[in-house]
Order: structure tokens, then sequence, then C-alpha cells
């Protein structure tokens, strides 16, 4: 079984949406939803460098998906020099104004709702703003953004306020983020909190059969491992190995049809659009820091088009964290620095009070088993020199690895995340 699921929240305590009423501009809902994700893959992209570089030596997981969406709503109501970091930030340039961006916000959700009808896969995520009952909103974010708004009593009650706010956080996560707020985020002063949640959870197209499942070591560096539950398995993959990423790219693809419509004859790329993407570098002690340098949402598409099916034996650990992370400073090092600072934000466009946010958090959880996801092997697999390396016949993730979640329909990455260490997994 898979399940990933997390939460992020932005806190807005107290202190004409610019081109949301404007007449939306003439062009395609798929051309529009395309530019939108392109986006969102080099805010992932950034994102992670920002973690990576932040915490050099420790597991990351989190998701870009969730982030993003949320800051969504922040941009819907932003404006003046706000609204144009935020769509620095969020990489919104091909925007023409902020309805735009909304239609193509709305396709991508009606089309998220419509796939979650027809597929095995459950992929749930939902956008709220929670805002206080004597906070006057502008019409426009009243009426463009009807579903995501819920008026609550903050300032006389406000523990019911943060039990409604975590409940809906539990649900829509399928319980497996819950109080996600303590008792001192909400308080009679809380004005507005905005959110997103997010759950994923699926089964492997071809499983790992338990039986199989060892313990093995896995390499910290060429003197040090710890022993994990390893997965392993012998099938056809789609697998790329990358010379402009100088790394080893598999596609582990999750069920997203129901067996009685898979036809047994295709290839596994037409099984399934949202895989585990695994991106293993060789074993030593830089690569996995030069394969994050070079990756990007161009090189991260062009590598998975590249793919071709191999016939390979994969041996995947087996493992389950949950991350908790301060997204401001992270934010403020992406260029978001604004939307913090009390004196200079301005959120015009979504009320006529005075507002500005005063804290994101994000938390995340990922298992990882034979199901899906809720011994020497030290060997350096493969080198880049000049010539283009062997393809291998095994593909062993015993040493650090960056893995990603991705939505091959939507081109957004849901989560992603890096595996360095078991010994350091909460």
């Amino acid at each position: 079984m898979n399940t990933l699921s997390l939460s992020l929240l932005v806190l807005l305590p107290a202190i004409a949406l610019a081109g949301l009423c404007d007449v939306e501009p003439n062009s395609s809902f798929l051309e529009k939803r395309v530019k939108l994700y392109q986006g969102q893959q080099n805010f992932a992209v950034s994102m992670l460098d920002v973690i990576r570089n932040s915490t050099p030596n420790e597991n990351v997981f989190f998701s870009p998906y969730s982030t993003y969406h949320a800051l969504l709503l922040a941009y819907f109501g932003s404006s003046g020099e706000t609204e144009k970091q935020l769509a620095k930030v969020l990489h919104l340039d091909w925007a023409e104004s902020k309805e735009m961006v909304r239609s193509a916000y709305m396709v991508e959700k009606k089309n998220r709702e419509n796939r979650s009808l027809k597929m095995p896969l459950e992929f749930a995520s939902a956008d709220r703003i929670f805002f206080a009952q004597d906070l006057p909103l502008t019409h426009c974010i009243e009426t463009r953004l009807a579903k995501e708004i819920v008026k609550m009593d903050f300032q006389n009650k406000p523990e019911e306020s943060r039990k409604e706010i975590n409940d809906w956080i539990a649900n829509v996560t399928h319980n497996q983020i819950r109080d996600m707020l303590s008792a001192d985020e909400i308080t009679p002063l809380t004005r507005l909190t905005l959110a997103n949640a997010a759950y994923l959870k699926g089964q492997w197209v071809s499983q790992f059969k338990v039986e199989k499942t060892a313990p093995m070591p896995f390499y910290t560096s060429a003197s040090n491992f710890s022993l994990v539950p390893m997965m392993q398995q012998k099938g056809t993959f789609l697998l790329n190995t990358d010379e402009q990423l100088r790394a080893h790219v598999l596609q582990l693809p999750y069920r997203t049809v129901f067996e009685s419509e898979e036809n047994q004859d295709s290839e596994p790329d037409e099984k399934s659009d949202i895989s585990m993407v695994i991106i293993l570098p060789p074993f030593n002690s830089n690569s996995l820091e030069d394969v994050l340098s070079r990756l990007n949402a161009d090189t991260l598409e062009q590598s998975l088009n590249q793919a071709m099916p191999r016939e390979i034996e994969v041996s995947l650990p087996k493992f389950e964290f949950e991350q908790r992370l301060e997204l401001v400073p992270i934010l403020a090092k992406m260029g978001a620095t604004k939307i913090f600072d009390p004196s200079v934000a301005t959120f015009d466009d979504l009320t006529s009070d005075r507002v500005t946010i005063g804290d994101a958090k994000h938390v995340a959880k990922i298992k990882v088993d034979e199901e899906g996801s809720t011994a020497s092997a030290a060997t350096v697999l493969f080198t880049y020199r000049s010539a283009r390396p062997v393809e291998p016949a095994k593909f062993e993730a015993n040493h650090p690895f960056l893995f990603v979640i991705y939505d091959r329909q939507s081109k957004s990455i849901l989560f992603t995340g890096i595996y360095r260490d078991p010994k350091t997994l909460k």
C-alpha cells in the first residue's frame, strides 16, 4: 500500500482583485493548463534546491503541488508589488491577467476531480480560504473563488475554528495528518488562513513480493551503511540512462486504470499517468549534488520522454517518514519576501482591511512498501565520460537518491524527496 499525505497552511493574522474580474484573454483550456504546470515544475525544482541546500545531509520530503496551490490563493488576493513578486516566484510570466491564471487553476481542479472518479489511485487536493466573519472580502474573491471560501468566527470561537480547520485537513488526508494547528496558532486576532491539503494512495502496476524483501545494506558513504528492508523484483520498466543528468532515471508506475480495462499487451507507460520516478546517481560523494544541480523542469521532462522499456532487476528500500517544514525562510530564499513583511505586503484585491502573511507551515508523510507508496552493493553502477554508459541489468537504489511523484497528464510534480540516510528517518 502507498500512502502519501500532506497539508500546507498559510496564516494571515490581522495587523480590485487586480485582473481577476477582467475579461479572460482568448486561449484554450489545454494551453493555459500546460503553462500553469510548466511554472509549477520550475517552482518545484527551485523549492527543492533551497531545501536541500538548507539541509544538505538530511532526508527531504514535501509536496510542491500543495505549496504551489496555497500560494496561488495568496496570489489571487495580492496586489501591487506583492502581486508582482508572487507572480515571479510562481513562474506566472505567461499570464496576461489573474483571470487567466484562475481559469487555468479551475480547469486543472475540474480535471482532477473527474480523473479521481475513473481510476483506482486516490489523489485529492483541496484549497480553502478560512476567513474571519468581520473581514470584508472583495466581490471578485467571493464570486470567483466561492467554493474555496469558508467563514470562521475566529474572534469569539478560536478553539472551535482551529478544530474545524484541523478536521478539514484530517478529512482530506484520510486522517494521516491530524492536529496540524496548535492552540497558539489560531487566536482571536487571526483574520484569515489559506490552506491546501493533499492525499495520494496507490498501488504499483507491478507490485513487489513481500517474501522477496530482505535486509540489505544502504550505503551513506563507501565505508558506512545501514541495513534496510530492501524490496526486490524483476520486470519491464521505463528507464533512461541520462547523460545530461548523469543518472539512471527509473519510472515505477502506479495503477491508474482498473484491471478490467487494462491492455495486458501495452507498454508500461501506457498503463499509468502517475509514477514514482527514482533518479539514481553514481555512488560517490558528490554525485547526488551534481544531479540536483542539473535538474530543472526541462531536463526532467526530457529524461522522462527519452525513457525506453527495459527488463531490469529493481531494488528499492521500504521506508516511511514524516517531515514538517517552516516555509517562511524557504519561501523567502525563493524570492517571496514581501508577503511576510507587514510594512510592504498588500492584499487589496482580497480585502479592504490591512492583512499580512504571518506564518507558513507544511507537513508531509510518505510510506513506500511492496504494494505501492503508503549482500554488498556498494558498486558504482556507471561513470560518465565521453562514451555512453552501458544500460544496466540491475537498478539498485542502495545509496542516496532523489524521488519524484510525477503526474504525466498534467505534467506536475505532486511530491518529491531525497532519501539520504535511513538512520535519520522520523
